[in-house]
């Protein structure tokens, strides 16, 4: 129906996340009849990033140099170290809270099934860090899935081993939430882990 080169962009940008055929569709044409400078500086940004984009070797970000900014900044706490499964969760910690301190990047969660183990997460420089004497606290942010969870805990026993003592970010109602539309999962795991009122 369309030419071989309309539908290899279609195609191509299918690989994004939530975008099917019909999203696709409209993108491709949007960039070829209405934007096409847009269209060829986003070729340009890609080509850049994946030239250039690389892995901090202290937190697996991604970095243009061998440390990101965040490992790279002197005012961090280094006895901190947060352990989250993606970039995305990095930004997210970062624009929402105050936190600190340093991260860990492990580019997914444990899961057998798909092939997925520790040395694919970079466990072992995670190991490394722990080993050093510097950090004293892991804080475990990964979601609360199956496979976060087991992860967690992998991490967790992880950190004990290393001196390091584990912590875990909470997890349950949202804020804002009412309790009649929170699912049973959600209230049981806010139960199990509720607090002291201070």
């Amino acid at each position: 129906m369309f030419s071989n080169k309309v539908e290899h962009l279609i195609e191509s940008l299918r690989a994004l996340p939530g975008v099917g055929r019909k999203s696709a569709q409209r993108m491709a044409f949007h960039l070829l009849d209405r934007d096409p400078e847009g269209a060829r500086a986003l070729s340009r940004a890609l080509d850049g990033a994946l030239d250039g984009v690389k892995r901090c070797s202290q937190c697996r970000m991604f970095a243009d140099d061998a440390l990101c900014g965040i490992c790279a900044a002197s005012g961090r706490d280094r006895r901190l170290l947060c352990a989250v499964e993606s970039p995305a969760d990095v930004i997210a910690v970062e624009q929402a809270t105050g936190y600190r301190g340093l991260y860990f990047v492990l580019m997914g969660h444990l899961s057998p099934l798909d092939g997925i183990g520790p040395s694919e997460l970079g466990l072992e420089a995670l190991e490394r860090r722990m080993s050093g004497g510097e950090v004293e606290e892991l804080i475990i942010a990964t979601n609360p899935t199956v496979e976060g969870e087991a992860t967690a805990h992998y991490l967790a026993q992880l950190a004990r081993e290393k001196g390091v003592r584990p912590t875990r970010i909470a997890h349950g109602v949202p804020v804002g939430g009412e309790l009649e539309y929170v699912d049973g999962g959600t209230i049981a795991h806010a139960f199990s882990g509720r607090s002291e009122v201070k």
